[in-house]
């Protein structure tokens, strides 16, 4: 299917009526983009953590997901009907997230859910949209479980699980740096399931894990996390927090020149996180789950130029294909089954491939039948403090490995998929 962009956005108001007006919309809550025309509109909601320490990846997933439904009404909707997105902040708290999912769907109706950042929030999203039916992404909440032993026959996943980012870059390191490994994990759902699958590949590697330091989501001073993390003596300090949480700590390992003495590296990093460091910050291994700077990419130039419009010239990062691709996915395959009826086009998503206009990334992008989790490229790396060609390319790609290649066997995650008679 074959998408017309569209260099206009989206202005600020409560209720936007027309796609024509230039400039983003700020990211109040809640807010509503409306098409330009047609009946009765379809209703994305979209509910991720627009303040705190995820608040920058969030806001960027919201803006790719505003650029699709920009797009999708400029071509005259989804079905023919003009397409609203209604965004509410989860605030990185599951009470208030829940309470969000069910003010969207029953006092507002949605026709879809996206969201959250939070994969703890993510988790309780799913089960408010089983409960009532709607088909469900979860855009960026990695923990194993969401495709995993909690997976459910409406949910559908966009962003890797934990254990795909552990097994993307666990023997890499290993081979790079060494077999010991000191964790510096943040205290919720997405750290615990992320350290486990890492420590997993340690085990089999035949690595020791000197310790592990949890800590509380918005944690400003990591001194002390820090300094036991160089006291254990480890080959190399593996960095899984995120978001703000993120750059505090490489802000810290960089002023204690503690990168000067062990190596610094990880699974998952974001272009938000270096992209609010200073340069001698930007330090480590990595993986991106997406990165824009990828030669020979069709359609990949049109996406670049249609954010920089919208983001103050920056280029995309992850968070705005996560969005982006949540809300054509959904566009695609109501497309095809003509219907939005949440079961028929959850049957219709098992398997089904994105198209090179959204998938932007080589390798085959699809949605694995057996666990609802999207099998997309892993982009392996190095941070750099300064961009080569381009300020904004602060990361050096050194391989990118397909999805499939990274997951785990369906019969491994503990899915089991009960679908509604």
């Amino acid at each position: 299917m074959e998408v017309p962009r569209i260099g206009a956005v989206i202005g600020r108001r409560a209720v936007i009526r027309t796609v024509a007006t230039a400039g983003l919309a700020q990211l109040a809550a809640p807010f509503i983009l409306r098409g330009a025309r047609g009946d009765t509109p379809l209703r994305i909601g979209m509910i991720d953590p627009l303040t705190g320490a995820y608040a920058a990846p969030a806001r960027n997933e919201v803006m790719g997901a505003e650029l699709a439904v920009s797009r999708l009404n400029a071509a005259g909707g989804m079905l023919g009907r003009p397409v609203e997105l209604l965004v509410e902040d989860s605030a990185n708290d599951v009470g208030t997230g829940v309470q969000k999912a069910r003010k969207l769907v029953e006092r507002d109706h949605v026709d879809f859910l996206i969201g959250d950042v939070n994969s703890a929030v993510a988790q309780a999203i799913a089960q408010v949209a089983m409960e009532n039916k709607i088909l469900h992404i979860v855009s960026g909440g990695h923990t194993d479980t969401i495709t995993g032993k909690d997976c459910k026959w409406n949910v559908y996943r966009v962003c890797n699980t934990t254990r795909m980012e552990s097994n993307a870059v666990s023997d890499i390191l290993f081979k790079k740096y060494g077999k010991k490994w000191h964790f510096i994990t943040p205290d919720y759902t997405f750290g615990h399931t992320l350290q486990a699958a890492l420590e997993a590949n340690l085990k089999r590697l035949g690595g020791i894990e000197t310790g592990a330091e949890l800590t509380p989501l918005g944690t400003t001073d990591f001194s002390a996390y820090l300094i036991k993390a160089r006291a254990a003596n480890p080959d190399v300090i593996i960095l899984l927090v995120q978001g703000q949480d993120m750059v505090n700590c490489l802000k810290q390992i960089v002023q204690f020149g503690i990168d000067k003495e062990v190596p610094i590296a990880g699974t998952q990093q974001e272009l938000e996180s270096l992209e609010g460091l200073p340069s001698e910050a930007r330090i480590g291994s990595w993986m991106f789950e997406w990165y824009w700077n990828q030669p020979n990419v069709p359609h990949l130039a049109e996406f670049i130029a249609d954010i920089r419009k919208v983001n103050k010239g920056r280029v995309p990062t992850a968070r705005h294909w996560f969005g982006f691709a949540s809300v054509m996915t959904m566009a695609l395959v109501a497309a095809q089954e003509k219907t939005t009826d949440a079961v028929k086009l959850a049957h219709a998503l098992s398997d089904f491939e994105l198209p090179p206009e959204v998938k932007l990334q080589p390798n085959k992008v699809y949605y694995r039948a057996g666990d609802h989790q999207l099998m997309l490229s892993a982009f392996i790396g190095e941070a750099r403090a300064h961009g080569k060609d381009d300020p904004d390319d602060l990361f050096a790609v050194q391989q990118v490995v397909a999805g499939d290649a990274v997951a785990p066997p369906v019969a491994d995650t503990g899915c089991v998929l009960h679908w509604p008679a």
